[in-house]
C-alpha cells in the first residue's frame, strides 16, 4: 500500500509547483504595469490616459474569457486548457516585451488576460488530483499566491523600471510562464473528471457584451465623466445584457454558467466576498503607494520613491503567504466560514485604522499587516467554500464566476479610489489629506459588506447537509 502511494507524492508536489508558478505569473502581470503607466506612456509617446488601456484590455479579456475557458476545461480536460491558457499568456508576454507601439501592447495585454482562467482550472486540477487531506491547504496556497502576485507586481515595478526598462516588466514573468508551461506539458496528467457537452455560444456572446460594457464604463468613467452618455449608456447596456444572460442560461440545456449554482448559499456568499476583497485589495494598492510618495512637506505624505513605496507593501505580501495555507488548515477543522469571517473583520480593521489616523509610518505598516492576513484568510476560504458547495464536474465554472467577481471588484475599487483622490486634490493635482481619509473610510465601509456576507455563509454542518443533497462527497472529512 505504501509503495503505491509514495510515487504519487512528488508528482503532486510538482503539480502544485507548476500551478503556483502559472498563477503567480498571471497575478504579477495584472498589477506590475500599474506603477509604470506614466513611464510606458512617455516611451511610446502617448498620454497616461491612453496608456491606461494597457490595464483595461487585461481586465476585459480576463473577465470575458475566464468563465469560457473554465467551462471548456470542465468539458475537454483541465490540463489541455491549462496548456492553451499558458501558451496564450506566454505569447502575450513576449509580444508585450517586444511591443513597438501602444496598439501592439494592448493586443498583447488582451492575450495575457486570457490567463485569468488559470485560477479555476488550477483549483479544478487540485480537486481532481490531490488526496482529500491536501486539497484545502493547497487551495489556500494557490489562492494566496494570486494575492501575493498582485502585491509583488506593485513592489517590483519601481526597481525594474528604474534599473532596467519597462520591457523587463514582461521578460521576467515570461521565465515563470515557460517553467509552468513545460511543467504542465511534461509533468501533469490529464484530469479524469470531465463534463462533456457543447459551449453555449449564445450565452457566451451575451455575457461578453455585459462584462465588456460594465468594465469599460468603470475603467473609463473617470475620464469620460460619470454622468456622461457613454458611461451611463454602457452601464445600462451591461445591466440589461446581464439580465438577458440569466434568462437565457436558465433555459438552455447546457448553460455556460449554471444559474442554479448561484442560488447555493455557500456560492453566492463567497462571490460577494470575492467582489468586496477585489475592491479592498486594489484600493490598498492605489491609496498606500500614493500616500507614501507624496512630499513630506505636505504634512501627511512620507516622501518615498516609487521603489521605496513598493517595499512598504512587502508586509502585506508576507502575511498573504502565511495566512493563505493557514486558512486551508483551518478549513479542514472548522470549515471555510470562520476563517472567511475573520479575514473580513481583519480587512475592515485594516482600513479603519488609517481612516482614523495615517500620519505615522507604523499606522501604515500595521494596516498592511492586517490587510495581508485578512486577504490570505478570505481568498483561501472562499475558494474552499465553493468547491465544498458544488459538484466536482462544475468546479471550473463555479470558480470562474468567483474570479470574475474579484476582477470586477478590482476594477470598481481602482476606479472609485482614483475618483476620490482626483476629486479631493489641489488645482495642481496634489491629493489632499482628506482624499486618503475618505478613501480609507470608503474601503472600510465596503469591507463591512464582506463581514455580513461571511456571517450569512453556511456553517460547516449546514454546508455538508447541502452538499449531500447535491451528491457532493469529495471534500475532506474531519
Amino acid at each position: 500500500m505504501s509503495q503505491a502511494v509514495q510515487p504519487h507524492r512528488p508528482r503532486t508536489g510538482l503539480i502544485v509547483l507548476y500551478l503556483s508558478l502559472g498563477g503567480l505569473s498571471f497575478s504579477v502581470l495584472q498589477s506590475l504595469v500599474a506603477p509604470a503607466l506614466a513611464t510606458i506612456g512617455q516611451d511610446l509617446s502617448v498620454t497616461t490616459s491612453d496608456a491606461s488601456w494597457i490595464l483595461t484590455a487585461y481586465l476585459l479579456s480576463a473577465a470575458v474569457l475566464t468563465p469560457i475557458l473554465g467551462r471548456l476545461g470542465d468539458m475537454v480536460g483541465k490540463r489541455r486548457m491549462l496548456i492553451v491558457v499558458l501558451v496564450l499568456l506566454l505569447a502575450g508576454t513576449v509580444l508585450a516585451a517586444l511591443a513597438p507601439n501602444l496598439g501592439v501592447l494592448i493586443i498583447a495585454r488582451a492575450l495575457q488576460g486570457a490567463a485569468g482562467a488559470i485560477m479555476p482550472l488550477s483549483i479544478g486540477v487540485v480537486r481532481d488530483e490531490l488526496p482529500r487531506e491536501r486539497v484545502g491547504v493547497t487551495i489556500g496556497l494557490l489562492s494566496a499566491i494570486f494575492g501575493v502576485g498582485a502585491g509583488v507586481g506593485i513592489v517590483a515595478a519601481g526597481p525594474i523600471v528604474e534599473n532596467l526598462s519597462w520591457h523587463w516588466l514582461f521578460w521576467l514573468p515570461a521565465v515563470l510562464v515557460v517553467i509552468a508551461l513545460l511543467g504542465v506539458i511534461f509533468g501533469m496528467p490529464e484530469s479524469p473528471v470531465k463534463k462533456p457537452g457543447r459551449l453555449d455560444l449564445v450565452g457566451t456572446g451575451i455575457l461578453s457584451v455585459s462584462l465588456v460594457s460594465i468594465l469599460l464604463a468603470i475603467s473609463e468613467g473617470e475620464k469620460w465623466g460619470w454622468d456622461s452618455f457613454g458611461t451611463i449608456g454602457l452601464l445600462l447596456l451591461g445591466a440589461v445584457a446581464m439580465v438577458v444572460f440569466v434568462f437565457v442560461e436558465l433555459r438552455v440545456k447546457e448553460p455556460l454558467i449554471d444559474m442554479r449554482l448561484l442560488k447555493i448559499r455557500g456560492v453566492w456568499t463567497a462571490n460577494i466576498v470575492a467582489l468586496i476583497f477585489g475592491f479592498a485589495m486594489f484600493g490598498t494598492f492605489v491609496l498606500v503607494p500614493t500616500l507614501l510618495q507624496l512630499p513630506a512637506q505636505t504634512g501627511y505624505g512620507f516622501g518615498k520613491t516609487v521603489s521605496e513605496a513598493g517595499l512598504f507593501l512587502l508586509p502585506t505580501v508576507v502575511m498573504m503567504v502565511i495566512f493563505g495555507p493557514l486558512a486551508g488548515m483551518l478549513v479542514r477543522r472548522v470549515g471555510p466560514k470562520p476563517p472567511m469571517l475573520l479575514g473580513a473583520v481583519l480587512v475592515t480593521a485594516a482600513f479603519i485604522l488609517p481612516a482614523i489616523a495615517h500620519g505615522e509610518m507604523w499606522q501604515v505598516v500595521v494596516s498592511g499587516l492586517l490587510t495581508g492576513a485578512g486577504i490570505g484568510l478570505a481568498f483561501a476560504s472562499m475558494s474552499n467554500a465553493i468547491i465544498e458547495s458544488v459538484p466536482a464536474l462544475q468546479t471550473g465554472e463555479a470558480i470562474g464566476v468567483n474570479a470574475i467577481a474579484r476582477t470586477i471588484g478590482s476594477s470598481i475599487g481602482t476606479a472609485v479610489i482614483a475618483a476620490i483622490i482626483t476629486s479631493n486634490s489641489t488645482p495642481q493635482g496634489l491629493p489632499l489629506d482628506d482624499a486618503f481619509t475618505i478613501g480609507f473610510w470608503v474601503c472600510a465601509g465596503v469591507a463591512v459588506i464582506a463581514v455580513v456576507a461571511a456571517i450569512a455563509a453556511p456553517s460547516m454542518k449546514r454546508r455538508r447537509e447541502q452538499a449531500k443533497a447535491l451528491g457532493i462527497d469529495d471534500f475532506p472529512e474531519d
